[in-house]
């Protein structure tokens, strides 16, 4: 009996949503260091609370588990395109806009959870290898000159559409409209760090954090 693409198409939405509520600074937390990495720093299970509050190799985990849930989710919508019936590229982006969602609300720890830059960089990697590339060249610059992980993700992000835009040429708005979504997110989910960049009362990376 053939199945209705429809239900396929949901059933996607939704591995796509539970790949991104895996809590990984969560579970490192807890599996190396016993302890709720939301307890410490800013409270927050991505990638730089972790390096801060866990130390540099559990960091560098975070980050790579948290690219690679976007990364699969784009893969698994696109993987199963066919028994659907949209394009590839449409479903592996909505896949992967799912698993930010989760990422950032994750079911798994009552809706609290990253700010979606990692599960961002691992979406737009699959679907956008170049743009991605330059536009984390550009966090990598702020970073270095600043120090601030919150600022450089935010340029970055704020960069992406623009480098899309001139890889594209308008030629695929889709792939424009998920990334102004996926800069929407970020700089919702940054609220609390443009208050602080704004005070002067950011945190810069390098500074520990006592457990």
């Amino acid at each position: 009996m053939e199945i209705d693409s429809r239900i396929i198409f949901s059933v996607v939405l939704i591995i796509g949503y539970f790949l991104g509520s895996i809590p990984s600074g969560y579970l490192i937390g807890k599996f190396l260091k016993k302890i709720d990495i939301r307890d410490f720093g800013s409270g927050n299970i991505g990638f730089t609370n972790a390096l801060r509050v866990l130390g540099p190799f559990p960091g560098l985990l975070v980050l790579a588990i948290d690219i690679a849930k976007g990364a699969v989710s784009v893969y698994l919508g696109i993987l199963l395109a066919p028994l659907i019936g949209f394009e590839a590229q449409i479903t592996g982006g909505i896949c992967g806009l799912l698993s930010i969602l989760g990422h950032n609300w994750p079911i798994f720890l009552k809706f609290r959870g990253g700010k979606g830059v990692a599960a961002t960089a691992g979406v737009f990697l699959i679907l956008t290898p170049l743009p991605f590339i330059f536009s984390a060249l550009v966090m990598a610059g702020v970073i270095v000159f600043t120090r601030y992980v919150s600022l450089g993700s935010m340029m970055a992000a704020g960069s992406l559409p623009f480098f899309i835009w001139l890889w594209i040429g308008g030629k695929a708005q889709f792939l424009l409209a998920l990334s102004i979504a996926g800069v929407s997110l970020i700089l919702l989910r940054h609220r609390s760090n443009i208050e602080r960049l704004l005070r002067g009362k950011e945190r810069k990376i390098g500074e520990k954090v006592e457990t």
